[in-house]
């Protein structure tokens, strides 16, 4: 089976419970596999999404916006 990753770059975050959030709402897109955030609090932090196909970058800003966060 072949994956996706795609980065994308994540505003608002500050700690480990941002993370934790971000990572939470990411997880329940379907098809996503795996998620890792590299936290730059109070800057831009990486997320690397890993899922089965490429995913609407939609429903990626909106799983973002629902943890509490702004896609860039």
């Amino acid at each position: 089976m072949s994956t996706t990753s795609t980065t994308y770059s994540v505003t608002g975050m500050t700690c480990q419970h941002c993370v934790n959030s971000v990572t939470e709402e990411l997880t329940q897109l379907p098809g996503v596999s795996k998620v890792d955030v590299f936290l730059v609090s109070g800057g831009e932090s990486t997320v690397q999404v890993v899922s089965e196909d490429a995913l609407d970058r939609g429903d990626v800003q909106s799983a973002v916006e629902e943890a509490g966060y702004q896609l860039v």
